[in-house]
């Protein structure tokens, strides 16, 4: 796989349909997109009505970055950007298209103020499959791939996403701080933070 070995390339996910988690290629970027597209929107239409939401998403989430970020990250081991599928049975030249849909994403970079810490840019999941462990195969392998390198990982919640503050505590991040955040006037955000657990020898 184009990532660095210490990141599971099959993280098997247990669920009704049998599900991976793997490294992002440059033909995921569409479905990247739409699942980032599909969450903001169930997320924050409440809060920042869905005209906003839809300008957020092209701007973040815009298809040259997505493939800089997901190129950027290929070999490295203090990055990674995965993605969670469908698994199906392929042949040597099936398209990932082929080979399941995908349903989630995570995006890891160091944090640029403490080389200690790693920074959860973002994980997200469709709403038609949430509490499916999507999202938890997707940050336990960010997390199993960063443990040699990390001593922390952390991430941002805006304070009105419900469904992202209790993702993030019941997966035991600590609340270190809420700010105002960036994204508009009046807006705040948590951070989060955990131990990363160092993997068995």
């Amino acid at each position: 796989m184009a990532v660095a070995r210490r990141f599971l390339s099959a993280a098997v996910i247990a669920s009704p349909v049998t599900r991976v988690v793997r490294q992002a290629t440059v033909d995921d970027i569409w479905a990247v997109h739409e699942i980032a597209r599909e969450s903001w929107h169930a997320a924050y239409d409440d809060v920042l009505g869905p005209e906003t939401v839809d300008a957020i998403v092209n701007e973040w989430y815009a298809i040259g970055d997505l493939e800089s970020a997901i190129t950027d990250t290929s070999g490295r081991d203090d990055a990674a950007f995965l993605v969670g599928a469908d698994a199906m049975e392929t042949t040597a030249d099936s398209t990932l298209e082929e080979q399941g849909a995908l349903h989630g994403f995570a995006h890891m970079v160091p944090w640029p103020e403490d080389t200690a810490v790693a920074f959860l840019a973002c994980l997200y999941v469709r709403p038609a499959v949430w509490n499916e462990g999507i999202g938890s195969a997707l940050l336990e392998t960010v997390e199993t791939g960063l443990a040699a390198r990390f001593e922390r990982v952390r991430l941002a919640v805006l304070a009105d996403n419900d469904v992202g503050i209790s993702f993030s505590e019941t997966r035991g991040f600590d609340r270190l701080e809420t700010r105002a955040s960036r994204l508009a006037a009046g807006l705040e955000e948590h951070v989060y933070e955990k131990q990363v657990e160092a993997s068995a020898p």
